[in-house]
């Protein structure tokens, strides 16, 4: 076998021997990384653990095939493919361990994520592009299980997009699309619904996606039996294999994942396929092991018979390559014995010099904070109990970074009372230490760039003298119309989204335009529409992915709150996904599509912008403000707005609604009505009907939830009208509660109130369908008028008699 795969690499037996051995001292290197790991987490030194030991091989004969500008998404044991690749060494893997917050030190995630979540760098330090074509790229890993696979479609299809969209500046991102993204997952977690999602959604659409299978029989600790039918993955996606005359399917392969020659041989089959012809392929990698079970939190001797650990311990990969390697003659029992010894003394240095790094900062403030203890106990009166404090804190010898923050914290308590110098260094000390070290968690949520959506100027439509009234849709449609001529590499893609341009023909006549790759229909799958925006956000693309009405989206919730709303984050700012996510919902009639979730959505995707126009001109400025930003966002279009009448404004695609400003709709002096969307048109409503009874409103549109109301505005108009309601059609506690805890908590707008702050919300239940149902279940214009009239009785009872 030896000689066949040297011919075909046309080198010579010593540089083929060369190469193996290379590759053998990887693998050997990645284990002693676990076996160590694992060590470093039973004293107490990293937090969990849970490696890529057993998975091996297969990495390294993938790795030979992963090119410049490709893209990996994959899952928590990748570990030797990411050394294999030149992105992971032995002092970053520890520090990833023991969660280092120094982003040159733990390059993937500075210290947010646990150890064996991988990612590469695609910005630069100013949140500009890097040359993506010029080096191995991975997306950032989250932890759960089949999360990463809507987000890999996406990847591959912008190389599709690359490959036939014309016009597109690709110079960082692509090579004509000839980069392929490839997954990773376990066996157990193909049993996920994003699995099947992305399978299918992949075959559909062809993209250079290639799917690797780590097979070691089990899912934690329960077996594929429970989890697979036919226990066997490949087998029950024979289906989905192309035919014959190449016709739209997989290629796929199954290969044993101890058997390094026939491995390689795999990979560059399947790299090949994806790579030229843009055919997907899944690769079923068998008879792998997890020879330290799943993870530090348990072990697999629990629940596995001595039988099957004696048949782990004997198809090790890296035992069956050694083995391998021995009868070829590639290299003795002694050189390999003395390539080991070698490595394991490696990996213990590289693990001193992370932990050394780890800790050496910390060490430093600990001599830093000790005498200022000392000096504040010498001028107070707890004098013992302080010293008792610095004496704990001395005595631990490679301290966290909370210990010397929470010694310090404490010892303010015993200074109540007192003023002296030395307490005030000792503040300042807590203040400086703090204005320091919580960036190091905190960071990046939102972009730190100059792209940053806040930074973006609103800019008003403007009219002619006679301009036209039409309806809502027509604004929208021909806004998109003039960014999608602006702007090449935007596209737009969900259900019903192109042949009809949507359900309410917003996108009408654009896909006839632009064609079927840029205004695209897609199957009835929102995790993976949400999927395919975010990995070609990654990619340089800006893609909207539109879900077709706001309920809908519970179907995308956890890829939006674990993946894209935390990337920029959970990378340090090394990474970027600026999708927009466009949906419609408010005051639509029944269970199902009533079209206000919102409370579960705002505290559940902290991280994007969550946009709620209460008219198409209003939403228009927010497409055309988002496409000058790199942050994501979920843009709720007004359900029952697309047939209301709107002025066509002149200035298509360059007016812009500002993000996190609020706007006030009507002016009043007797109290402040805070809604947004559709309903918002009810409380404009009940505003003109309280003007009979002597009551002046101030009416505001809050505009955008997240992040709301920057300015203050709405403080200020409580500040004038001494009383605040907030309506809104979410479930009582949800976002009107939020509205409230803002107004109240951030503005200290109960500073200026005469009378209790309230919110009027909808029904605890949903929507009952119909009119009526609507009416009984959301607050209507009756509501409004009397909830807002029975706090200004409240309030003046002479001037407002209960009328009921």
């Amino acid at each position: 076998m030896q000689s066949e795969t040297s011919s075909k690499s046309a080198i010579s037996f010593e540089d083929f021997k060369t190469q193996v051995l290379e590759d053998y001292k990887l693998a050997v290197t990645s284990r002693e990384c676990s076996l160590l790991g694992r060590r470093e987490v039973l004293t107490g030194k990293a937090k969990f653990g849970i490696f890529g030991d057993g998975k091996e091989v297969p990495q390294l004969a993938w790795a030979k095939v992963f090119q410049n500008g490709d893209f990996r998404s994959g899952y928590y044991r990748d570990q030797t493919f990411m050394m294999a690749i030149g992105a992971l060494n032995i002092q970053q893997f520890f520090a990833g361990l023991y969660a280092t917050t120094d982003i040159n030190q733990e390059p993937s995630s500075a210290g947010r994520q646990m150890g064996g979540h991988f990612a590469t760098h695609s910005l630069q330090e100013d949140g500009t592009w890097k040359n993506l074509t010029q080096q191995k790229n991975s997306s950032a890993d989250i932890s759960p299980t089949a999360g990463q696979m809507p987000r890999l479609l996406g990847l591959a299809q912008a190389s599709k997009i690359y490959r036939n969209v014309e016009g597109i500046d690709a110079e960082n991102f692509s090579k004509n699309g000839n980069e392929i993204a490839w997954g990773t997952i376990g066996n157990a977690s193909t049993s996920e619904g994003l699995f099947w999602e992305t399978i299918n959604a992949a075959g559909v659409l062809q993209v250079p996606m290639v799917m690797n299978v780590w097979d070691d029989e089990y899912g934690i600790s329960v077996h594929a039996r429970h989890q697979t039918t036919k226990e066997s993955i490949s087998e029950v996606l024979k289906g989905f294999q192309r035919d014959e005359d190449k016709n739209n399917g997989y290629e796929i392969f199954t290969v044993n994942g101890w058997d390094y020659p026939t491995l390689i041989e795999t990979y560059e089959k399947a790299s090949k396929i994806a790579r030229e012809t843009h055919t997907p392929v899944l690769i079923h990698v068998k008879e792998l092991t997890q020879p330290q079970g799943h993870s530090t939190s348990g072990s697999h001797e629990r629940y596995k018979s001595e039988e099957r650990l004696q048949w782990e311990r004997e198809h090790d990969c890296n035992v069956k390559m050694r083995e391998w390697m021995i009868s070829g003659n590639i290299a003795t029992e002694e050189e390999l014995q003395e390539i080991e010894k070698d490595i394991k003394k490696q990996v213990r240095d590289g693990k001193k010099a992370a932990w050394e790094a780890h800790v050496s900062p910390v060490k430093q403030r600990h001599q830093e904070v000790l005498p200022l203890l000392e000096k504040t106990a010498a001028s107070s009166s707890n004098k013992t109990f302080i010293l008792q404090l610095k004496k704990e804190l001395a005595d631990i010898k490679e301290p966290l970074k909370k210990d010397l923050l929470s010694t310090a914290r404490k010892a303010l308590r015993y200074l109540i009372g007192e003023e002296s110098d030395a307490k005030t260094a000792l503040i300042n000390w807590i203040d400086s230490y703090t204005e320091a070290v919580q960036p190091e968690y905190s960071s990046h949520l939102y972009s730190n760039s100059k792209y940053n959506a806040l930074k973006i100027e609103g800019v008003e439509p403007t009219y002619d003298e006679n301009a036209q009234e039409v309806d809502g849709r027509l604004v929208l449609r021909d806004n998109f119309d003039t960014i999608f001529g602006k702007y090449p590499e935007t596209l737009i893609f969900g259900e019903d989204t192109g042949e009809i341009g949507d359900v309410n023909q917003g996108l009408e006549g654009l896909q006839e335009k632009y064609g079927e790759l840029r205004i695209a229909d897609t199957g009835i799958r929102e995790a993976t529409i949400l999927g395919q925006g975010i990995g070609m956000a990654m990619r340089g693309l800006r893609p909207i992915a539109e879900i077709q009405y706001l309920d809908y989206l519970l179907y995308a919730l956890q890829i939006m709150s674990d993946d894209l709303a935390t990337l920029q984050y959970r990378t340090a700012g090394k990474q970027k996904a600026p999708l927009i996510v466009r949906t419609r919902g408010h005051r639509l009639e029944g269970i199902w599509h009533s079209g206000s979730p919102m409370g579960g959505i705002l505290n559940l995707i902290r991280g994007i912008h969550v946009l709620v126009p209460r008219n198409m001109t209003k939403a228009a400025g927010f497409y055309n403000t988002l496409l000058e930003s790199d942050e994501p966002a979920l843009i709720v279009e007004s359900l029952n707005g697309y047939r209301l009448k709107e002025k066509m404004p002149t200035n298509l695609g360059e007016f812009k609604t500002p993000i996190g400003v609020v706007e006030t709709v009507k002016e009043g002096s007797d109290i402040t009505l805070v809604s947004y969307g559709s309903t918002l048109r009810l409380v404009e409503q009940a505003a003109k009907e309280l003007l009979e009874v002597g009551i002046d409103a101030e009416v505001i549109d809050v505009q955008s939830l997240l992040p709301f109301d920057l300015n203050h505005d709405i403080v200020k108009s409580v500040a004038k009208t001494n009383r605040l309601l907030v309506i809104d059609e979410d479930v009582p506690g949800g976002a009107s509660a939020f509205i409230l805890q803002n107004i109240l908590d951030e503005q200290n707008a109960w500073r200026y109130l005469d009378s209790k702050p309230q919110t009027l919300a909808a029904r605890e239940h949903r929507p009952a369908y119909g009119t009526d149902g609507d009416y009984f279940s959301k607050p209507s214009a009756e509501d409004i008028f009397e909830k807002t009239y029975g706090i200004m009785h409240e309030s003046n009872p002479a001037k407002y008699p209960k009328f009921k």
